[in-house]
């Protein structure tokens, strides 16, 4: 509906199919109206148009380039490895795994889970499916998530799918090859450009971390022609690592606006059209056209660019610009890693906290406000309060992360990042309520092991419920205000 609003608003507008005569008594037939065709080749075209164009063009696709610069800045990757010895990169249709915590150097993904073990790895099912791995968790949480360049998730693996220790084949979505025997299940993405991101849970404690490694080494991904039908397994521990350039405060630049639209056409050849968009790409395709010969337009085009990352993009980082809004500020989104055509929360998600998963596997809750609508800041200190009974609803488990102003971890004493029910020492009351702690100033010390430590200047609260039940998942349940106390 929105993509169909913005066509009538531009002026274009789908045009009738020809008239068929009836003859008398004959039933008249269905017919569908042609999408619009867009600008014909060569028609003239204000820079004000191609600027309205231009601005909704870069929200809509920001997260597939954003995808996509990810995909050609790994392409050359030619052996699993550590960016600056921190982020795991993998040669295209591979994965790296890390072997404990993301470091809280991190700074290519927007908020990290210190609650999990991470893996990562690129996509591009156009050259042969990919044979994903999964070892024997037993109880132990974990998903794997795959995604297409959108950022939708397009298989079901992890917990709460049931899924059991095999193998398990991700295709592209042209491919009509035969799965072979020794495949469990198979997927099928929407794009062959895409990611694949295991997680698995991790206690706060070393020797749960010692007892994990083996199952880390039997997690693997490879092209479909190395299939055996045996199991693989890697020492993750001994991966090396590449140089990268400085980073810096927030996260690394993966859009540029001043190269968004000279790679917009090869990520849109890459994103075949969901269904209903195919006058959407004809009308976008029609103005990078027009900008080819035109000077004027191209710099409408680039002017674009700029104000729509400045003023469309850069305000999503603030969780409370985008999803629904909850009790006491906070605020969530329902429809993560299955967006579709909702281009807002897409993009939305892609900037502030990108690869989130399914609603189904994870639910998040945000919060950059307190309970009396005051943004959160270290100047002041704030309590969260669940009553007994009342901490998050989830068959898998929960945490709550802090995050600095650029949604990444703020150094602290402690080190602690998260807490939740991985935290070993949380201190439960007589009522049996628990109560953390968020400041920034050093608690009295029997509250130090429920404080999250903050920074001095303004953060973000995130609560992550990992295979949410009933009430999360119908929206029965919503987490405690947080109470500035100062």
């Amino acid at each position: 509906m929105f993509a169909l609003s913005f066509l009538k608003r531009l002026g274009v507008v789908p045009r009738a199919a020809p008239a068929t005569p009836v003859a008398d008594g004959a039933p008249l037939e269905r017919t569908k109206p042609a999408f619009p065709l867009g600008p014909p080749p060569g028609a003239r075209l204000t820079p004000a148009f191609v600027r309205e164009v231009g601005r909704f063009a870069y929200l809509f696709a920001w997260p597939m380039v954003n995808i996509f610069n990810r995909y050609t800045a790994f392409k050359p990757v030619f052996r699993p490895c550590l960016i600056g010895g921190i982020v795991p990169i993998a040669p295209i249709n591979h994965l790296c795994m890390l072997t404990d915590y993301i470091d809280p150097r991190q700074r290519y993904v927007t908020c990290p889970s210190q609650d999990l073990v991470y893996g990562f790895g690129m996509l591009e099912l156009g050259r042969e499916p990919v044979v994903v791995q999964v070892p024997d968790f037993g109880a132990r949480f974990w998903v794997f998530q795959a995604t297409d360049i959108r950022t939708d998730s397009f298989a079901d693996l992890g917990s709460m799918y049931g899924t059991k220790p095999g193998f398990y084949l991700l295709a592209g979505p042209e491919w009509s090859g035969v799965v072979p025997n020794g495949i469990t299940a198979a997927f099928r993405a929407r794009t062959n450009i895409g990611t694949v991101i295991p997680r698995v849970f991790q206690e706060d404690d070393r020797e749960d971390n010692a007892r994990l490694q083996p199952l880390l080494q039997q997690i693997t991904a490879y092209p479909l022609s190395e299939f055996d039908g045996r199991i693989k397994t890697t020492d993750w521990s001994s991966v090396g690592s590449i140089p990268w350039v400085k980073l810096g405060a927030g996260e690394w630049q993966w859009v540029k606006p001043q190269r968004f639209f000279g790679l917009l056409s090869e990520v849109l050849a890459a994103t075949p059209p969901l269904p209903g968009e195919e006058a959407l790409y004809t009308l976008i395709r029609s103005v990078l056209a027009a900008t080819h010969a035109d000077r004027t337009l191209r710099k409408a085009l680039q002017e674009a660019a700029a104000e729509a990352d400045a003023t469309l993009v850069a305000p999503l980082l603030e969780f409370r610009s985008f999803g629904i809004p909850l009790k006491y500020h906070w605020t969530t989104v329902v429809n993560s890693a299955e967006f579709g055509t909702d281009y807002f929360t897409r993009t939305a998600v892609a900037h502030s906290n990108t690869f989130i998963n399914r609603p189904r596997e994870t639910r998040y809750f945000y919060q950059d406000l307190d309970r009396t609508g005051a943004r959160l800041n270290g100047a002041k200190r704030y309590t969260l309060t669940f009553r007994k009974g009342e901490l998050p609803p989830v068959k898998g488990f929960w945490s709550l992360t802090l995050y600095n102003k650029e949604h990444f971890f703020a150094p602290n004493e402690l080190a602690r990042y998260s807490v939740g029910t991985k935290s070993q020492e949380l201190g439960f009351a007589a009522d049996g309520s628990l109560t953390l702690y968020v400041q920034h100033e050093r608690p009295s010390e029997e509250r130090i092991v429920n404080w999250l430590p903050a920074p001095v200047e303004d953060f973000s609260l995130y609560l992550r419920a990992y295979w949410p039940e009933a009430p999360i998942a119908k929206g029965r349940w919503t987490p405690p205000p947080v109470v500035p106390k100062d």
